[in-house]
């Protein structure tokens, strides 16, 4: 069933009543939205009112399902813009925010009435209501696609689209409980996570706290009650700290401002989830904020409050040297107050808490700071453009919505570069992450990487403070393994493209190759195929070049024998009467479009035998393979015949079972004899199950043939303690 994005609208759902507001301008909400624009220019102002004229004519006899008019809803985004001093474009554009997509008004007319940037900011902020998509969570995916595409274009997009979904969290009384629920998750897990990674700290707090008072009431209400009466509790010791720091700030001739703060409701919550904790166990419920006139001025009032309290060892984390991506600078640390009661402590400068409570949208607020705002705008743009080009790497919307979501919760750590650059990366990231974050090729070509000045596998995971530097090589190229490891959408994406292609281009190589086989069976050599035969063949398949017929051969989405006879206007040969082709020769490095069973392990000396698969392209087993006995009888047409080149050029995986005396130090003479023999050892383990006199050794090794397999397990049937060894083939299909 479709579900249209017009079904998904939030707390913004609409009611056609008779009737309407008389005079819109004498209502006090509005008197107070005008009067919060005196930053502006009178004729700039003129332009608001007109705005909201047009916004209230255009909604007029609509309203929200509390019953307001509906033009209360962008009177309210427009005012929390206003807060932000945001220039006239923008509190235009939050009054039309809805009129696109609720109204018959169109973007034209927009443009014509209050300019193209306008109406560009209207469009970036509707969502795609004229088309259908088979699921909400489709819906949902394109339509953030499209409002960070709008992002990346004008950073007020997201302001606006930030104070809309924070007004519509506020007044969700009237919506159904299922669907308040929903629209809180989606907060929780898209727009307040980006309101977090753009600076904006009050915002941030406050999406959450709506969120999970909307999600979790019972829960909610519970821990604010918890919260106030804890907070009668302290006073006493709270107040006793405070006047502690001011005191020991005046006395060392420290000018500043001390703040008591409080933990929001939700981070409260979650770290009681996190950790396990009863509210009781939760210490750091309140901390202090110190504001000073400038950087040198904080480390001064740092050093002279760890000696006022002592200071938790490694909960000291220096955000001015190294700023967090969003811009945010402070000095943190955790004090042990009296009583033994800790407490986190930030100190910072003005501009920086402006931009710490405000954060991108300081650039408009606080001109002061506007050094800072506009470092941070470049910061945000940067992070913007990223996500266009994970875009153009995603394979739809889904796949680019589940990278983004992955970037929006970092939890930072700082790495170094042997240049000395910071890089930022989520916290559980690996080199590949990092490989990806400095340059594409770098990550493509990875092979390890010096991790303080040890050699590491692209696997290890950083921490903080690690010098790192990649180890490339030419001829190296990503593995689907990293898949497992990485944490940066970038590094997924890019990964995922990369493996994508590879599969494509080797795809269309083999498809090309299996063609030609068939073609030579039936006596012809492909150059010869005349252009007007594969335009028939074109034409019918629906294809539009030749590469796309080989390389649909090569997914197993067509089959050789019939395009060959298409392309040669030949009838189907009787059952049993037409020419096998010859075997298809296979060096093993031909990538992704040949994979081998891991059932039986086939190696070169092998006899081996194919069958293409759907989107797999083909799948190589051994003859003798148990997996494949009844498939190959049912369906024989699917297989083929397939042969080693004389030299495969890569070395293979292949299990051993070796059966051995359970003597004391057993595992470690054969695995020297297999280390001797040249042979690389993947992976071992022991049956655990029937210790004894015997016991049974598994072992994964890289051989390059049949016989060098058969060289190694020669050279193992001479240690005296070995009882039995084989090749441990067709467990499982």
């Amino acid at each position: 069933m479709h579900t249209t994005v017009a079904e998904t609208k939030p707390a913004a759902e609409r009611q056609v009543v008779e009737g309407a507001l008389t005079h819109p301008e004498d209502e006090p909400a509005y008197q107070v939205f005008i009067d919060s624009l005196n930053y502006l220019l009178p004729e700039e102002i003129e332009r608001v009112r007109e705005a909201y004229l047009f916004s209230e004519q255009a909604h007029r006899g609509q309203t929200r399902l509390s019953g307001e008019a509906y033009i209360t809803h962008p009177l309210a985004v427009a005012g929390a813009i206003a807060e932000w001093q945001m220039d006239v474009e923008g509190v235009v554009a939050a009054l039309l925010h809805d009129v696109m997509e609720d109204t018959s008004v169109g973007k034209n007319e927009i443009a014509e009435r209050f300019g193209k940037p306008v109406a560009d900011l209207v469009d970036g902020l509707s969502k795609l209501d004229r088309i259908e998509f088979q699921s909400h969570e489709e819906a949902q995916a394109e339509n953030f696609r499209k409002m960070l595409m709008a992002m990346a274009r004008d950073l007020r997009v997201v302001l606006i689209k930030l104070a809309d979904r924070h007004h519509n969290l506020q007044t969700m009384s009237a919506v159904r409980a299922d669907k308040r629920r929903r629209i809180a998750r989606e907060t929780l897990e898209i727009y307040a996570p980006i309101a977090g990674r753009l600076g904006l700290n009050k915002l941030f707090r406050e999406l959450q706290d709506l969120s999970f008072e909307l999600i979790y009431p019972m829960r909610a209400r519970v821990l604010a009650r918890a919260l106030k009466s804890a907070r009668g509790n302290r006073r006493e010791l709270l107040s006793r700290i405070l006047e502690g720091i001011k005191g020991k700030l005046r006395d060392t001739g420290i000018e500043a401002q001390v703040f008591g703060r409080e933990k929001s409701l939700y981070s409260i919550y979650r770290k009681m989830l996190d950790k396990r904790l009863s509210f009781s166990q939760v210490l750091d419920v309140y901390g202090f904020r110190v504001v000073v006139n400038d950087v040198a001025t904080a480390y001064l009032a740092l050093g002279a409050l760890h000696a006022l309290y002592k200071p938790v060892p490694g909960k000291f984390k220096d955000y001015i040297a190294i700023p967090k991506p969003n811009g945010y600078q402070s000095l943190h640390t955790t004090l042990i107050g009296p009583h033994g009661t800790p407490f986190e402590l930030q100190i910072r400068t003005e501009a920086m808490d402006n931009v710490a409570q405000e954060g991108v949208a300081s650039h408009w607020l606080y001109k002061d700071s506007e050094s800072f705002g506009a470092e941070l705008q470049q910061k945000t743009t940067k992070w913007f453009h990223s996500l266009l080009d994970l875009q153009s790497s995603a394979g739809n919307s889904s796949e680019f919505f589940e990278h983004v979501k992955v970037d929006l919760f970092p939890h930072e750590i700082y790495v170094f570069t042997p240049k000395g650059k910071i890089i930022p990366l989520p916290r559980g990231a690996t080199p590949v992450d990092l490989a990806y974050a400095v340059h594409t090729d770098i990550g493509n070509h990875s092979v390890a990487a010096q991790i303080n000045f040890n050699l590491m596998s692209l696997a290890t995971e950083l921490t903080n403070g690690d010098r790192v530097e990649i180890v490339t090589a030419a001829d190296a190229h990503p593995s689907a393994a990293w898949l497992a490891h990485v944490k940066t959408g970038r590094a997924r994406s890019k990964i995922r493209h990369y493996l994508k292609t590879a599969h494509h281009d080797e795809s269309t190589a083999l498809g090309e190759k299996m063609l030609d086989q068939e073609l030579r069976a039936l006596g012809v050599v492909a150059s010869e195929v005349p252009v007007s035969s594969w335009k028939n063949v074109l034409r019918d398949s629906g294809n539009k070049l030749i590469k796309e017929v080989y390389t649909d051969i090569g997914l197993g989405f067509r089959m050789a024998g019939v395009v060959a006879r298409r392309l040669l206007a030949r009838e189907e040969a009787p059952q049993g009467t037409e020419k096998r082709p010859a075997s298809l020769s296979i060096r093993g490095t031909e990538g992704m479009a040949v994979q081998f069973a891991p059932c039986c392990q086939p190696i070169p000396g092998d006899p081996i035998i194919g069958s293409i698969w759907k989107g797999k392209g083909l799948v190589i087993h051994t003859h003798d393979c148990p997996a494949i006995r009844r498939a190959r009888s049912a369906k024989p047409a699917k297989w083929i015949d397939v042969e080693w080149e004389p030299e495969p050029g890569k070395l293979f995986s292949v299990r051993l079972r070796i059966m051995v005396q359970n003597t004391l130090g057993v595992l470690g003479r054969i695995a020297t004899e297999i280390s001797n023999s040249g042979t690389n050892i993947e992976h071992v383990n022991m049956d655990e199950k029937h210790p004894g006199l015997y016991t049974t050794l598994y072992f994964t090794v890289q051989v390059a043939s049949r016989t060098s397999l058969a060289r190694l397990m020669r050279s193992l049937r001479r240690i005296p303690e070995v009882a039995r060894i084989s090749r441990d083939q067709g467990l499982t299909a």
